[in-house]
C-alpha cells in the first residue's frame, strides 16, 4: 500500500550569515514525511537537525534563510513564505514543536491552565467553560493527575518531567497534524525519559499525529521511531526503517554512532569515540563530508559527493562503499553483535 506523504522536502539549502561569512547549514536535503509515522532525525550536535525542522515552521533565526529548494505541505511551498501572516496558520495549528527546555518555553507569570487555554483560544476558537473542560482533558491525556488543582499552578511548582508534559499538552491543544519533538528528554533523568517517550508514542496514536523526533541518542530512537534519518554536516547520509538503520547500517558515520553507544560497549574495553571533528560549514564541503574521519574512506570520497545508493526499497545511504566497484568493507563488531541479538 502506498503511504501518503504529508510533507515533502526537496533539495533544501539553508544558510546563515555570521560575522560577514556565510554558513551552509543544510546542504541539498531531500526528505518525505509519511502520514502517521514517527521519523527520528539523529546526528551529533551541529549536524543541522534542529535547523531543518525549524525551517518547516519559519523559525529560523533572523540571520538565516532558505536559499533554494522546497518544503511542500498541503499544496503550499513553505520555503517561499516570507511574512508572519503566512506562517500563522501553519505554526501550532498544522505543525507544532516541543522544545528540549520546558522552562524557556513556558511563561513563568501565567498559570499552566491559562497557557493551555490560550492555545485552545487561538487554534480551536474555544473559550470559557468549553476551553477549561478541554484543558482538564488534555492534562489528563498527558498524565498529569489532579488536573483541576494543577491548572491553577505556575511552572515553577512543577518538576522537570511535569513541565515537559505541560509543553506537550500545549502543543496537543493546537490540534496539529505534525508534531516536532526537539530532544524533549535531554534534561530529564532516565526513568522520566522513558515515561515521556511512552507518552509521546501514546499521543501520536490517540491524536493521529505524524511525529518528527530529533535526538543525538540512537538508544532513544529504538523505542520511538518507525524510520530514522541520520544527519551529518547538514546532509542526510542514511535513511531507512528503524530496524534497517540499527541492524543493517551502511554508512560509516552510522556505524560510528552505533559503536559509540555506551549500552553496546564491552565491559573492560575502552568505549569507542569518533575521531576528529565535523567539517567547517563556512567552507565549501568537497566530496563526502565524513571522509576525513572515516577510516574506510576511498580516494573518490575526497573528490565527489556520493549519491544515495539503495540498500532496500526503504533504505538508502550516501556512501561510495555501496558502489558495485567499491572494495568490500566489513561493518564493526558492534553491528555484528546487534545482528546476532536480533536473530536471537
Amino acid at each position: 500500500m502506498e503511504q501518503e506523504v504529508v510533507l515533502s522536502v526537496q533539495h533544501l539549502n539553508v544558510k546563515f550569515s555570521l560575522r560577514g561569512k556565510t554558513l551552509h547549514a543544510i546542504r541539498d536535503v531531500s526528505l518525505d514525511l509519511y502520514k502517521g509515522e514517527t521519523m527520528a532525525i539523529v546526528g551529533e550536535s551541529g549536524s543541522g537537525k534542529s535547523v531543518l525542522t525549524k525551517s518547516f515552521m519559519g523559525l529560523l533565526d533572523q540571520n538565516g534563510w532558505i536559499e533554494s529548494g522546497s518544503i511542500l505541505y498541503k499544496g503550499q511551498d513553505l520555503a517561499k513564505f516570507k511574512t508572519e501572516k503566512e506562517w500563522l496558520p501553519i505554526r501550532g495549528g498544522e505543525i507544532a514543536m516541543v522544545l528540549q527546555d520546558p522552562m524557556t518555553s513556558l511563561n513563568p507569570l501565567k498559570t499552566i491552565g491559562a497557557q493551555i487555554e490560550e492555545a485552545l483560544r487561538l487554534h480551536q476558537n474555544l473559550s470559557g467553560t468549553a476551553s477549561h473542560a478541554r484543558t482538564l482533558e488534555i492534562l489528563t491525556d498527558v498524565g498529569i493527575t489532579e488536573p483541576e488543582r494543577r491548572c491553577r499552578q505556575y511552572p515553577h511548582e512543577f518538576s522537570g518531567g511535569m513541565r515537559q508534559r505541560v509543553v506537550i499538552a500545549i502543543a496537543i491543544a493546537c490540534n496539529p497534524k505534525i508534531l516536532i519533538c526537539d530532544e524533549p528528554t535531554t534534561a530529564l533523568d532516565v526513568t522520566i525519559q522513558a515515561q515521556i517517550l511512552h507518552l509521546i508514542r501514546d499521543l501520536v496514536r490517540k491524536y493521529h499525529l505524524t511525529c518528527v523526533y530529533i535526538t543525538h541518542d540512537l538508544g532513544v530512537v529504538a523505542n520511538v521511531a518507525d524510520r530514522v534519518a541520520v544527519m551529518y554536516a547538514g546532509d542526510i547520509v542514511e535513511i531507512g526503517l528503524a530496524r534497517e538503520v540499527f541492524y543493517d547500517a551502511r554508512h560509516p558515520y552510522t556505524w560510528a554512532l552505533l559503536s559509540s553507544l555506551p549500552q553496546l560497549g564491552v565491559k573492560g574495553e575502552k568505549l569507542f569515540s569518533i575521531r576528529g571533528t565535523p567539517p567547517n560549514l563556512f567552507m565549501a564541503v568537497k566530496g563526502d563530508a565524513f571522509a576525513p574521519r572515516n577510516p574506510h574512506a576511498l580516494k573518490i570520497d575526497y573528490e565527489e559527493r556520493p549519491p544515495m545508493f539503495q540498500a532496500s526499497p526503504t533504505h538508502f545511504a550516501r556512501t561510495w562503499l555501496m558502489h558495485p566497484d567499491a572494495p568490500k568493507v566489513e561493518p564493526p563488531e558492534v553491528l555484528k553483535r546487534l545482528r546476532q541479538e536480533e536473530k536471537a
